[in-house]
């Protein structure tokens, strides 16, 4: 079964795989390759195992995200998204204290611990990514100096939630499963999946190389279920697929 918010529609065997994403030119693994990284997806070797673990609260009881942490890597990025705007719709400025989340909703403050020394920061999220599955947030630069990443430029982070009384889980998550420069071979990801899946969506993404193509499955209550639906992506398709916040909604198909 396809989790909920997703359509009824069984996969089709045999399937042509999907046009590759185009790849960034800038090399994984460096500083400047870090919020490059949020764009188009790469598949390590070895990605780390990455955990979640919420606070589900009382029952009866809206619960908050105190105790919420992830562990996993960490990446910054400085030039040249300074000064350009933030998925939250606020300037993105390096020297502040702010990140880049896949699903933590806007606003919240996060403690990011470098697991290397011990160094902690807590910044706010005003961004998403990074799209890249052995990362799970992007700091800006201010941040990486106070927890000492900006020389290596990827380092193992615990990520702790403190703002209270939102549960980070709850809300509508997709699924991105490719992204390119070239519209046309959003469109036929997205003409191919739709035999299948339902609601499919391509998002435009003005990135300092230009525009970027994201191909997005799903609107699924519960970032749970998404991640569900996502490991039924990685298996039925082949795709290294990344659960994303909806922060807004999308329609099928629509470009926004």
């Amino acid at each position: 079964m396809i989790s909920s918010g997703c359509g009824a529609r069984r996969p089709i065997a045999n399937r042509r795989q999907p046009p590759p994403a185009e790849p960034s030119n800038t090399p994984p693994g460096t500083a400047e390759s870090a919020k490059r990284s949020t764009d188009v997806p790469e598949n390590p070797a070895n990605p780390p195992a990455i955990s979640s673990t919420p606070n589900r609260g009382k029952p009866g009881v809206a619960p908050v995200p105190s105790g919420y942490t992830e562990e996993g890597n960490a990446s910054w990025y400085g030039e040249p998204f300074h000064g350009r705007r933030a998925s939250n719709g606020e300037i993105y400025d390096m020297y502040k204290l702010t990140a880049a989340h896949r699903t933590l909703p806007f606003e919240t403050m996060v403690r990011v611990t470098n697991l290397s020394n011990g160094k902690s920061t807590t910044v706010r999220i005003t961004d998403r990514g990074p799209f890249i599955e052995n990362r799970i947030i992007d700091l800006s630069l201010a941040a990486a100096r106070e927890i000492d990443s900006v020389g290596p430029g990827v380092v193992p982070v615990r990520v702790e939630v403190l703002s209270p009384g939102v549960d980070p889980t709850t809300g509508f998550f997709t699924v991105q499963v490719g992204a390119f420069r070239d519209h046309g071979n959003a469109e036929r990801l997205r003409d191919r999946l739709n035999a299948s899946y339902s609601p499919i969506f391509i998002q435009q993404y003005d990135s300092p190389d230009g525009l970027l193509y994201r191909v997005r499955v799903g609107k699924i209550a519960g970032e749970d279920a998404a991640r569900q639906f996502s490991e039924q992506l990685r298996t039925r398709e082949g795709f290294t697929p990344f659960v994303t916040r909806l922060d807004q909604e999308t329609p099928a198909g629509g470009i926004r």
